[in-house]
């Protein structure tokens, strides 16, 4: 059973609006809504049970983020990345979280270590179970867990948005199995955390973003309408 059937959005007007986005978000981020889906406000404001202004505020705010794309005439649809903006994106991804780690070592601690480590545990049990939205959302975590252990709450909330965006370039040029990063890249990144190997760290944390990019395919899908009742429909409580 998809996980967001049978969730009630909140009451109150801001909650149930960011409650709205957290869905739509989360659904985008774990491959439920591929790249290129058409986001209709009718059909969203009708299964989510709020109005068009409502829906249209929320896909605003995704579109501020760059997880959405908004055309005149056309709608809503979610961000289709291009070759130069999905190569950008991990560039980016790889220069800050490359430069992050010599504060990462700095504040690293063994609490750190074990978190991340139960991180890689529950990846690798996803991908035994080919459960893609679990792998990509544990995947994320680890970079962003990995990256606060700097303390740079600026550094960690742009990480937190690029691996959003990631999971973009993923659903949109990655093959049919590959959800979020190799596990045995971050079984590798943790023993150099351990033995706080800056130079070997820097160099296994390029290779690994060096390595989803040359493994995307670079073959996109078409437009789709999903099924929005199937994936939003609200009868119950939030988790």
């Amino acid at each position: 059973m998809n996980h967001y059937t049978g969730l009630q959005a909140p009451a109150d007007r801001e909650e149930r609006e960011h409650f709205i986005w957290q869905s739509l978000l989360t659904a985008i981020v774990e491959h439920q809504l591929p790249p290129g889906s058409k986001l209709p406000e009718e059909a969203l404001a009708e299964v989510f049970g709020v109005s068009r202004t409502g829906i249209r505020k929320v896909l605003t705010r995704l579109a501020t983020v760059q997880m959405i794309t908004i055309a005149p005439r056309r709608g809503a649809f979610v961000a289709n990345p291009g070759i130069d903006e999905s190569k950008e994106i991990f560039a980016t991804r790889k220069m800050i979280e490359c430069a992050n780690l010599p504060q990462v070592l700095a504040h690293l601690q063994p609490p750190h270590l074990a978190a991340l480590e139960a991180i890689i545990a529950e990846e690798e049990a996803a991908h035994q179970q080919h459960d893609g939205a679990a792998a990509i959302r544990h995947s994320a975590a680890f970079h962003i867990q990995l990256q606060a252990i700097s303390g740079n709450t600026v550094v960690t909330d742009i990480i937190t948005t690029l691996t959003q965006r990631s999971s973009l370039v993923i659903a949109a040029w990655g093959a049919p199995w590959q959800q979020g990063c190799r596990c045995h890249d971050h079984d590798a990144l943790i023993e150099l955390l351990r033995n706080k190997d800056l130079a070997g760290l820097e160099h296994a944390m390029a290779h690994h973003f060096d390595h989803i990019v040359s493994s995307l395919r670079f073959e996109r899908s078409g437009e789709t309408l999903p099924d929005f009742t199937r994936l939003f429909g609200t009868r119950g409580e939030p988790q």
